[in-house]
């Protein structure tokens, strides 16, 4: 009796502990590591980050999100990290290296002007939806409701809704933000700050 006493003594704590920690993950927050060159200079390869599930989603805000039914040539669960470009009901437009939204210049600073111009090219939601043969929302030309537009800071190599489209608010896992390890006070804002100062004095 006094062993069983001593196992449990050790175990439930055990248990309890496990518990808390599947919940956190579940509800609160977690840990993602960034796979790949599509936000740089902002996130590279390899990076720790944490991804908060309730924080709210805005415009120049990073999220986490599963591409298994976002992204055609993906069929298992797979991370991918873009930036909020536009959220429900906005229209997005590039030319010549700037974006547009509802009209209004985003503020694109958290890159360098060559990323602007030799990555993201110019287009409407319209003219890419059929360039690139989207699967859902065909000729959409605004964000659709419960939907966002993302896109990766490293324009040139990511794979983003300017070739599958809009990103459903049911696939994302969190919002990102670079932990308190982060020594680059710049990429650090660019990630995490950036979303209040979205739009271009």
């Amino acid at each position: 009796m006094k062993t069983l006493r001593q196992i449990f003594s050790w175990v439930i704590p055990v248990v309890i502990g496990l518990i808390l920690a599947l919940l956190i993950r579940q509800f609160l927050f977690q840990n993602v590591r960034v796979d790949g060159p599509s936000m740089l200079p902002n996130l590279v390869n390899n990076e720790r980050v944490f991804s908060f599930k309730q924080s709210k989603i805005h415009r120049g805000s990073v999220v986490v999100f599963n591409a298994d039914g976002v992204d055609p040539q993906v069929s298992t669960k797979t991370d991918y990290v873009k930036r909020v470009i536009a959220v429900p009901g906005d229209t997005v437009k590039s030319q010549n290296g700037n974006l547009y939204v509802n009209g209004k210049k985003a503020n694109q600073s958290y890159i360098m002007m060559d990323q602007r111009k030799a990555g993201t090219g110019n287009w409407t939601l319209k003219s890419i939806s059929k360039q690139n043969n989207w699967v859902r929302n065909a000729g959409a030309t605004k964000v659709p409701k419960g939907e966002y537009f993302v896109l990766g800071d490293n324009r040139t190599v990511s794979n983003d809704s300017r070739y599958w489209g809009f990103v459903p608010k049911n696939k994302v896992d969190g919002v990102v933000k670079v932990g308190f390890w982060s020594k680059n006070k710049t990429r650090k804002s660019n990630v995490n700050q950036f979303w209040k100062h979205y739009f271009a004095n």
